[in-house]
């Protein structure tokens, strides 16, 4: 997880990630220092359950606003190798940084082979991690929805890569009366262990709907199915995490948590415990919540 030191609303990504919000008149220092404590609050809260957190402080070097969502350029895997990942806004590339990987490395994890997209930024061609992809690591299946941000061609790539089978869709959300597809898959939908979390409405073609909750249900996962106000409470974009002792939670920001009903949360409390923080500036001004702020490692130890 990176910490901030410089967050605010990045106007680079705004062009299509609908759920970022301009609050007026606030300074940049203010915004900034109170997206710092709800990450503190919330790296407190995960460490309080006995969930390993490694926390890297955001570097003064560049201006990186959205350095707090590393997910979408890396990610680790268990065979020791990690992917990096081409951005769709310019500054946010910046925010790859090789101290960032050799920190992971101290901390006792073995890498032993790095997959490089970013080249594909030359060509304008996105594929933002597990932004863009929902790996179910344990069927290695990844499911994408296409968007600016998930290049249909390189998701295919990637999965040849890391040997999973690809899950194609396109998800959308009401933007003034329009259909606008969703920047990032896990603003929709999250896979857990031994369920899902998904907003199937948000899948306007019933064939590719139909597929998605196929392959879902062939490897034995009880579907939650959520409502596109609750996507927009960020109600897709959690995550499913080990504690000490093996215990499973799944993590979330207070307003997803909110926009649950009572029925939906009893369904995913019959699978693991649910620990949700308040993340309300982050969410605001970011456009993300939980999950895109956990860079998950699955890395073998040294």
């Amino acid at each position: 997880m990176i910490r901030p030191i410089n967050f605010r609303m990045n106007e680079q990504t705004a062009v299509n990630n609908y759920y970022q919000q301009e609050i007026g008149n606030v300074l940049s220092s203010t915004l900034n220092s109170k997206a710092q404590n709800e990450f503190d609050a919330f790296v407190d809260k995960l460490r309080s359950f006995g969930i390993h957190v490694i926390v890297v402080s955001d570097s003064d070097e560049f201006d990186t606003p959205d350095s707090i969502f590393p997910n979408n350029w890396i990610s680790f895997h268990k065979d020791g190798t990690i992917g990096m990942y081409p951005m769709f806004a310019e500054n946010r590339r910046l925010e790859r940084r090789e101290d960032i990987i050799e920190q992971v490395e101290s901390e006792g994890f073995f890498i032993e082979n790095v997959v490089d997209y970013t080249s594909a930024e030359k060509d304008d061609i996105f594929l933002e991690g597990t932004g863009s992809m929902i790996l179910d690591r344990e069927n290695n299946k990844a499911y994408c929805a296409l968007s600016p941000r998930a290049d249909e061609e390189l998701f295919i790539e990637f999965c040849e890569d890391f040997e999973y089978t690809p899950i194609v869709f396109t998800a959308y959300q009401t933007v003034r009366e329009k259909r606008k597809a969703i920047y990032h898959t896990n603003v929709m939908m999250c896979i857990a262990e031994t369920f899902a979390i998904v907003c199937l409405s948000s899948i306007d073609d019933k064939k590719e709907r139909k597929n998605v909750l196929k392959h879902l249900k062939e490897d034995g996962k009880k579907v939650i199915d959520i409502s596109e106000d609750q996507v927009s409470n960020f109600a897709g974009n959690m995550l499913q995490v080990h504690g000490k002792d093996d215990e499973r939670f799944l993590i979330m920001s207070q307003a997803a948590f909110d926009s649950l009903t009572d029925s939906q949360k009893a369904q995913i409390n019959n699978h693991c415990k649910i620990i949700s923080s308040s993340l309300a500036t982050i969410e605001a001004c970011g456009g993300g919540s939980a999950r895109c702020m956990m860079a998950e490692v699955f890395l073998p130890k040294k």
